[in-house]
């Protein structure tokens, strides 16, 4: 039996980027969490998933031509179902 052992980046840098794709696509996740939309292991898991992906500078490079606004998560990021479903019930919310 061997075990693998998952290479994981840096927390600071995977955190900003979680929050800055998040941003890109209208989500505060900081206002998720006081709604309940997501609770503060969801947050960490995240940031953990970040830091597990092979992707940082492709994200890097999206965040760099859509940091000002996005209509969507791109589906490689681990967080693109997670973050376009909380950008449509956000939304909801501030029409309904």
């Amino acid at each position: 039996m061997s075990a693998h052992v998952a290479n994981l980046g840096d927390p600071d840098l995977h955190f900003w980027l979680t929050r800055s794709v998040a941003r890109a696509v209208g989500v505060n996740l900081s206002e998720a969490l006081a709604q309940g939309l997501i609770t503060q292991s969801d947050y960490c898991d995240m940031v953990t998933r970040c830091r597990k992906c092979p992707h940082v500078a492709e994200c890097q490079a999206w965040l760099a031509a859509n940091g000002a606004g996005a209509d969507d998560v791109p589906a490689r990021c681990a967080h693109a179902t997670v973050l376009n479903g909380l950008a449509a019930r956000m939304a909801d919310k501030v029409t309904g």
